[in-house]
């Protein structure tokens, strides 16, 4: 069975055998500690906490920090005035449900690209917005589309990827949100 190692890719605890082979907004990482001829490769977007998970040594996909992580100031403009839908997951660093639904979330935005955007908002850097939309518990996913709250469409706790997707179809093809 695979280990799962949690590391920060700026200053991370596997130094040696794990580095970085490129400094753009898309990062590569190898690992070396095999040689040259079998180092595999893996590829993800650096998200805003800057951590990865690396899953054992075969060529496998990183859990990719995809969605875009917003705060107070960029409330405004990346939900109440977009053009799209906005599915808005409220999430805290140390919130198990919330970890276990990222994956999820991530697969999300980019199966509804286009049609849906998903942006993330930590619990604990964003009193007022918790305060105001009344998030009780966590994970708490929230549909909004122009400017405002798509009634019943508030959902919290986990949630699987199958009941995420039917969750997301069910309001896009609802007229109150298409």
């Amino acid at each position: 069975m695979a280990t799962t190692t949690l590391f920060n890719a700026t200053s991370h605890p596997l130094s040696p055998p794990v580095r970085p082979l490129s400094s753009s907004r898309r990062v590569q990482f190898a690992l070396s500690s095999s040689p040259p001829s079998q180092v595999k490769l893996a590829r993800c977007r650096v998200g805003p906490v800057g951590q990865w998970r690396l899953t054992g040594r075969a060529r496998l996909p990183l859990s990719c920090r995809a969605v875009k992580t917003i705060g107070q100031s960029e409330f405004g403009a990346e939900v109440l005035q977009s053009e799209l839908p906005v599915l808005v997951d409220f999430v805290a660093d140390w919130c198990g449900p919330c970890r276990l639904i990222a994956p999820a979330v991530d697969w999300a935005s980019q199966e509804f690209e286009g049609r849906i955007k998903v942006v993330k908002i930590d619990h604990d850097a964003n009193p007022q917005l918790i305060e105001e939309y009344k998030v009780y518990g966590l994970p708490t996913l929230i549909l909004f589309k122009n400017g405002e709250e798509v009634p019943d469409s508030r959902r919290e706790g986990a949630i699987t990827k199958a009941k995420l997707k039917e969750y997301l179809e069910s309001f896009l093809e609802s007229p109150s949100v298409a």
